[in-house]
């Protein structure tokens, strides 16, 4: 009986998330910081990063790699993504048809303002260790009902509108009751080691493409250089300079794909001085050559 309700719960979602999408990849919806995500057929495991949100999945299935851990996120479950961490994805379309979701941007001012009027004390309960970047939940009733409510004022442009940032804020504060509560409070914990290397993050999104500057970082995480440098790494298992290069590629991926500029061109605008240094790191990291790609 109980398999039989999320099924029919599973069956209302995909119903409202395939008007909102006519092609494969991640699709805009009227609300900012809303996408919704869709995959007609398998899609082998490659490299991948996604900006801080949470992944809910109504048919089909995929699997996260990050270091020796593997998480399946299907119809069951959803993914939280605390950090724009680089790993490796596989997705799996569902037997009926393709793979569908959606995805909601986390807001850090939001999710301040949440944990401030929930009464959630700074720095109480939270682990001392540091949380996972990547962590999958339960998708229990609660946040069911929350993902539906939100897909459903999708369709409805006014309702968007007026209800659609209460839709978003509602979904946080179920999120923060959840499970996996405690990375997205050590997200906004302003004395935590996670909240720094998130701002460090935010800001080498910001500046990817320029040298990279340690000491800049270290100072927007308000560390010395050696401890930012530890923490960066124990929160995204790179060094700074692996992530600075597999940034910029994942970024060369999407101007290739999407653009269609040269490889010399995509290799200048991602940061790179060198195009022969730039299609030799593409192609060990992808596995093929830029300029297979951008044929592709």
């Amino acid at each position: 009986m109980l398999l039989t309700r999320h099924l029919d719960a599973n069956a209302t979602l995909v119903s409202l998330i395939q008007p909102l999408t006519n092609r494969d990849g991640f699709a805009p919806t009227a609300l900012p910081g809303v996408q919704v995500l869709r995959a007609s057929c398998d899609v082998a495991r490659g490299p991948q990063i996604y900006e801080p949100s949470l992944v809910i999945i109504a048919q089909g299935s995929k699997l996260a790699y990050l270091g020796p851990r593997t998480l399946e996120y299907g119809a069951g479950h959803y993914l939280i993504q605390a950090l724009p961490v680089p790993f490796e994805c596989e997705t799996f379309s569902a037997p009926d048809g393709p793979m569908l979701g959606v995805s909601i941007a986390i807001d850090r001012v939001l999710l301040g303002e949440l944990v401030l009027a929930m009464g959630l004390v700074p720095g109480r309960g939270i682990p001392a260790q540091t949380p996972e970047s990547m962590t999958s939940a339960v998708l229990d009733d609660g946040m069911r009902g929350c993902v539906e409510r939100l897909l459903r004022c999708l369709h409805d442009p006014l309702e968007c509108q007026i209800m659609g940032p209460a839709r978003l804020r509602e979904l946080l504060f179920v999120a923060l009751r959840g499970p996996q509560a405690d990375v997205l409070r050590a997200l906004v914990e302003q004395q935590g080691q996670f909240a720094r290397i998130a701002a460090s993050l935010s800001h080498l999104h910001a500046h990817y493409t320029e040298p990279l500057n340690v000491e800049t970082l270290a100072s927007c995480a308000n560390m010395s250089a050696s401890t930012f440098h530890e923490h960066f790494k124990r929160s995204t298992l790179l060094s700074p300079v692996q992530y600075l290069k597999r940034l910029r590629l994942l970024k060369a991926q999407t101007l290739l794909l999407a653009e269609g500029l040269g490889v010399a061109q995509v290799a200048h605008r991602v940061g790179y001085q060198s195009t022969s240094q730039f299609s030799r790191e593409y192609k060990r990291y992808f596995e093929r050559n830029p300029g297979d790609e951008r044929a592709a």
